[in-house]
């Protein structure tokens, strides 16, 4: 398969997926807005919504770093500094997700 009909796959199934996370998310953000740390705190540390909320930053992530991606290619001529952008993206997607589910999992 090619490189770009496998890009653009890895797109259009992450935002299938975060459809449903993000509707959940915005469902509960909008059911604790208003309550005291204690209710956030719970939220957070109930074991569906660790789980839903680590799916949603994966996935939220790994489409945001496809599509920044997408612009890189677009407009920046230059291999070497596409290249370089590239890898600073995709590793940012990788560790600051994993650091946020980290300190998720450690509440």
């Amino acid at each position: 398969m090619n490189r770009t009909t496998r890009k653009w796959l890895f797109m259009k199934l992450s935002s299938i997926i975060l459809v449903p996370l993000m509707i959940w998310f915005i469902i509960n953000l909008v059911s604790i807005y208003d309550n005291d740390y204690q209710d956030v705190y719970r939220f957070f540390t109930s074991q569906p919504s660790k789980f839903l909320f680590s799916l949603l930053l994966v996935f939220a992530y790994f489409f945001s770093a496809l599509s920044i991606s997408e612009v890189f290619e677009d407009y920046i001529k230059d291999e070497k500094i596409k290249n370089v952008a590239n890898k600073s993206l995709y590793l940012s997607a990788i560790v600051l997700p994993l650091i946020t589910i980290i300190t998720l999992l450690s509440l």
